[in-house]
């Protein structure tokens, strides 16, 4: 092994000789991060997020990892614990190895005794789980409740769901995060003992395992072990893992984790979106340290596959919790959409190498929208509570949660936010970018000499900037300032969503007071170039208009609807703020203007009032709208922080695209309770109609993964009422998912005695992509039920029952 060892922070990779040419023997990225280390945030939004972080949500994770037994794991492998596997999943593991990695950041920001031999004591469980050899692996070398996913032997069912390369993936991640942090090699030793045995048995040689990784993460976390020692086997291990994918004979190629193809051939984002961002970060970090112009040529087709038709409006991928994956283009459905808080990680992940492969702005477009939006919206405002999906509408029925079974997205939040100054400023010899304005200040070192910026931001909430440039000596430098895509009247860079009549405001930019003429380039930057030295300062001021995003009619979700931003924050409308606590019914009032306001509400936030009116539907059909109101929006990524109701970023402007309240029918007036404790009764009367049964567009309450069981829904009538026919619609996701129609079903009512069946008139049906309707003779009641067997290997969904 290489013994030479060289700190890199997370993000701080190394630049390649300006004179080499991208491709040919490519050293590493061309662009160098300023690391997060070496950036001091003093913001009012930023700073107290990164701080909640380090005060509530890593001790929360460690104390949560205790009461779950993912700590415990560790120990009982060790055997200075009795018992079984605690956890529900095998890559539980991971959880562990993210907290080290998130504390190990936060400690550079925040140095902490109490956390610091928290982790020390977690590092030191760590080394006594792992095996002789190396593996690492808390279910098999525990032995006892071995997870079906785990296999009979080691390494068996990589490629499935074993996760015991993601593990270590992550486990090297942390690794070189502590090691940078505090210069301690006892992590770093435990990660280079499991890549050596992992690198022992994979690769292409006789006698080596060739097999696919189920789930991408092992290959970033080999390139960061390739950095911090040197040790070229490790980058060309990871290499490997990339290039065997889609190899005849390697496996089971399917799209849900990218093998489908070899990556080098792969043009569309399918799949897991987690699996592929952690997949398209590591073919990043190849092809720069590597210069391998396909790899490049492959995540630029997929990245405009994503930006083209398959990226929401807050910077989320993934569309569907059907294996938490990205649909068809410009499937975008908004109540059910998926994205997944740890896929927007992995896509500011993706995104940050591009800009540094390219110094292009719009990568970091994307991943501005990213993390204001969709990657805060994964962790309340109090830090302790959080989102596995970040749908863009809600009936009510999502909720922040304390912890999950499958816990992965609160340790990937922790470890993002210490990290995320390292996002701010970038280096390319003498060429220095300023990415994202908030307030802060960095040193570097341009030719020798020492240059320091302090910004001063009114960002996200106003435009004006000031960065004060002062060097000890004259320092030939040229700054690049981003123009940020929303300033330009771009929201995202391409097609797929657009500003309704915005025009492009002109702003001013002054240096040491004067005027300047500046010109924005191809790649979104106003370049800068000067001999700087002491009290040098540049304003500017960039417009922050309240503007309205319509989206590609390609995205029939959206048509004759609009969302609502303001500089790099998208809003919402909430149930607190408006009239009945309703919002999926409104009807933009186009008439009115939409204004920002400062506001003291969700810990003092800017909020944009206007006038909506209300569509809701008579029993008759027809739809009403009642007259205008007050509208107000906040933040998206500021909601449900005061309780479950209605939510919405897409606001009608017309009737005929809204969402009316549902008319006052007997299923509607019911109180709707099921067999299983779920918010998701709401969807059984909410009068949104299926177009087939695995429309996932639309909510429905489903019993998975139940099996050959009897289930129900219920309706207690707001009075006793004669009804005499019930229709239902069922939901069926096969062929791959775990839903299917049910083996039967029936109808009973409710009197003083118990429940009775209804005697029908005709034969119970069970039809898909349709509606299946009994009449019975009529029974006077306060109670009706829907009563189903589910069949013999799959579970049973309903999207709609209708009551007469």
């Amino acid at each position: 092994m290489n013994k030479h060892f060289i700190p890199y922070l997370c993000f701080a990779l190394v630049a390649c000789v300006s004179s080499v040419a991208w491709g040919q023997d490519q050293q590493d990225y061309p662009i160098t991060p300023i690391p997060f280390s070496k950036v001091e945030i003093r913001d009012e939004f930023w700073s107290p997020k990164i701080k909640t972080n380090h005060e509530v949500t890593i001790p929360i994770a460690i104390q949560k990892s205790r009461e779950t037994g993912r700590i415990d794991n560790f120990r009982i492998a060790a055997g200075t614990k009795e018992g079984q596997f605690c956890t529900e999943y095998p890559f539980d593991d991971t959880d562990i190895y993210k907290i080290i990695e998130a504390a190990s950041y936060s400690l550079q920001v925040f140095p902490d005794p109490e956390l610091e031999a928290t982790v020390d004591s977690l590092i030191d469980l760590v080394g006594a789980a792992q095996e002789e050899d190396g593996y690492l692996y808390t279910n098999r070398t525990i032995g006892k409740n071995l997870h079906p996913w785990a296999g009979e032997k080691r390494w068996e069912l990589v490629h499935e769901l074993s996760h015991e390369l993601y593990n270590l993936g992550h486990m090297y991640e942390a690794a070189v995060a502590h090691f940078t942090a505090t210069g301690k090699r006892d992590f770093l030793d435990i990660a280079i003992k499991s890549a050596d045995l992992v690198d022992e048995e994979f690769g292409p040689g006789e006698g080596q395992i060739a097999n696919v990784p189920g789930h991408q993460e092992i290959e970033i976390g080999l390139v960061k072990l390739f950095r911090v020692t040197g040790e070229q086997r490790y980058l060309d291990l990871a290499k490997f893992f990339l290039d065997i994918r889609g190899s005849e004979g390697v496996g089971n190629p399917k799209k849900y984790d990218q093998s489908h193809l070899p990556v080098t051939q792969q043009s569309e984002a399918v799949g897991h979106a987690v699996r592929g961002a952690y997949m398209w970060t590591a073919m990043a970090d190849i092809a720069a340290i590597t210069g391998d112009r396909d790899y490049m040529d492959a995540i630029n087709r997929i990245w405009h596959d994503i930006v083209d038709g398959k990226y929401y409006i807050n910077g989320g991928i993934g569309a569907t919790n059907h294996g938490e994956a990205f649909g068809d283009t410009y499937q975008l459905p908004n109540m059910t959409a998926y994205c997944e808080t740890c896929a927007a990680v992995g896509n500011a992940f993706w995104n940050h190498r591009m800009f540094l492969m390219t110094g292009d702005s719009k990568f970091i477009d994307v991943l501005e929208r990213s993390m204001y939006n969709n990657i805060l919206d994964g962790v309340s405002l109090s830090g302790d509570h959080f989102f596995y999906p970040n749908p863009l509408a809600s009936d009510g029925r999502h909720e922040r949660q304390e912890w999950f079974g499958c816990a992965c997205c609160p340790p990937n939040v922790a470890r993002f936010l210490p990290s995320m100054p390292g996002y701010i400023y970038a280096q390319q010899d003498t060429d220095v970018y300023v990415n994202l304005y908030i307030t802060s200040g960095t040193e570097m070192n341009v030719g020798g000499k020492a240059l320091k910026l302090e910004q001063t931001s009114e960002f996200p909430w106003e435009g004006g900037v000031e960065i004060r440039v002062t060097a000890p000596e004259p320092v030939g430098a040229k700054l690049k300032l981003r123009v940020p895509g929303y300033v330009q009247d771009r929201p995202v860079p391409s097609d797929l969503y657009k500003y309704v009549g915005a025009k492009n405001q002109p702003f001013v930019m002054k240096i040491n007071g004067q005027a300047y003429p500046y010109v924005i380039d191809s790649l979104g930057y106003i370049s800068v170039e000067h001999v700087w030295n002491q009290r040098n300062s540049i304003q500017i001021d960039f417009p922050m208009e309240v503007k309205k995003v319509k989206a590609h009619e390609g995205v029939t979700q959206n048509t004759g609807k609009v969302a609502i931003e303001r500089g790099p924050i998208l809003y919402a409308a909430e149930w607190p703020d408006n009239p009945y606590n309703k919002v999926l019914s409104l009807v933009l009032d186009e008439t009115t203007e939409l204004k920002p306001k400062r506001s003291n509400i969700l810990g003092g936030t800017y909020t944009i009032r206007g006038k909506a009116k209300m569509a809701a539907k008579k029993l008759d059909g027809s739809v009403m709208l009642s007259k205008s109101d007050k509208l107000t929006l906040i933040p998206y990524h500021l909601w449900n922080n005061r309780g479950a109701g209605e939510m919405t970023v897409w606001l009608a402007t017309d009737v005929a695209h809204a969402d009316p309240v549902p008319a006052p029918t007997i299923a509607r007036t019911s109180k709707v309770s099921a067999s299983v404790d779920t918010k998701a009764t709401v969807a059984l009367n909410d009068q949104r109609y299926p177009e087939h049964s695995n429309d996932h567009s639309i909510s429905y309450l489903h019993w998975w993964p139940k099996k050959a069981t009897t289930e129900w829904v219920q309706f207690d009538f707001d009075a006793p009422k004669s009804v005499s026919k019930v229709q239902v619609y069922w939901y069926d996701d096969g062929p791959n998912g775990g839903c299917r129609i049910p083996a039967s079903w029936k109808v009973q009512y409710h009197r003083a005695e118990g429940w009775h069946d209804v005697v029908p008139t005709g034969e119970y049906t069970i039809t898909k992509d349709d509606w299946d309707t009994i009449e019975f003779n009529p029974v006077n009641t306060g109670m009706l039920r829907v009563v189903v067997e589910l069949p013999k290997e799959y579970a049973t969904g309903l999207y709609e029952v209708i009551i007469e």
